[in-house]
Parts: C-alpha cells; sequence; structure tokens
C-alpha cells in the first residue's frame, strides 16, 4: 500500500495544487497560489521519478520563491491603482445629487444621491430649495456640504 502510495504521489501533489487554486479563490491575495505553484513542480518532480524528500525540497524552495516572486508581481499587475481608490463615503466627495429636503443656509437639509438619502448643510448663505442639483464639496462623518450647481 505504501510502494503504491510513493509511486503515484504525482496524484496527492496535484490534489493538493488543485485544491489550494480552489482556496486562492476564496482568498483573492496571492497567497495560497504560490502553495499550488509549489504542488506542481513537487509534482512534475514525482512524475520524474525524484524521492520524497527531494519533491518535499522542490515544494518547499519553489513555494518560497512564489511568495518572494510570483506574489508581489502578481500584487503589483492585478491591484493597479487600489491605493488610490477612494472607498465608503470618500467616494461621495465630487458627486452630484438632488435636494429632496431644502437645504437651510446655517441649517440642515437632506440631499439623494444614487438612491441614498444623506444628512446636508451648504456653507452659501442662501437655503437651496427641494429639485435643485448639489455637488458634495465636503463630508463630515455622515454629514455632507454641498453647493447649489
Amino acid at each position: 500500500m505504501i510502494a503504491y502510495f510513493l509511486e503515484n504521489l504525482w496524484q496527492a501533489w496535484a490534489i493538493v495544487a488543485v485544491l489550494c487554486l480552489i482556496l486562492e479563490l476564496t482568498a483573492g491575495d496571492f497567497f495560497i497560489i504560490c502553495f499550488s505553484i509549489g504542488a506542481v513542480i513537487a509534482a512534475i518532480g514525482a512524475a520524474i521519478g525524484f524521492g520524497l524528500y527531494v519533491q518535499l525540497a522542490l515544494f518547499a524552495i519553489f513555494t518560497l520563491v512564489a511568495l518572494f516572486w510570483v506574489r508581489p508581481l502578481a500584487k503589483r499587475y492585478f491591484h493597479l491603482g487600489e491605493d488610490r481608490r477612494v472607498s465608503n463615503a470618500d467616494a461621495l466627495l465630487g458627486r452630484t445629487g438632488r435636494v429632496v429636503e431644502m437645504v437651510k443656509a446655517g441649517g440642515y437639509g437632506r440631499v439623494q444621491i444614487d438612491g441614498d438619502i444623506w444628512k446636508a448643510k451648504t456653507t452659501e448663505s442662501t437655503d437651496i430649495n427641494e429639485g435643485d442639483t448639489v455637488r458634495v464639496i465636503d463630508r463630515q462623518s455622515t454629514i455632507i456640504t454641498v453647493e447649489k450647481l
């Protein structure tokens, strides 16, 4: 039984490689795929006829090479511009919306942007009437500051 397993160890390495690829699909940070690369190289070594210790060494070496070379390259290529991407409420800055409740000068009102209604204030000295189009110029917590267009 053990002899059969050792003779067909490439199949076990192939299963490890496929399982790591499946796990990488759930994570997406190009970490687990490095283990898959190491397992593929170890499977090739097993198919050629290398011993178990050589296969383990191939797995370890190529996994480390992938971690320090392939992963940074893949992250740089697939995550272009991620550090400049705004998220959450910061993405509202510069967006336009429609006033659904009058924004009073020195007071508050409501503005609808993409279906969401936000509490808004204005820096202008006049009220902004319901139905007017406004642009978001600032945000403090959940209150946006708008100007009339």
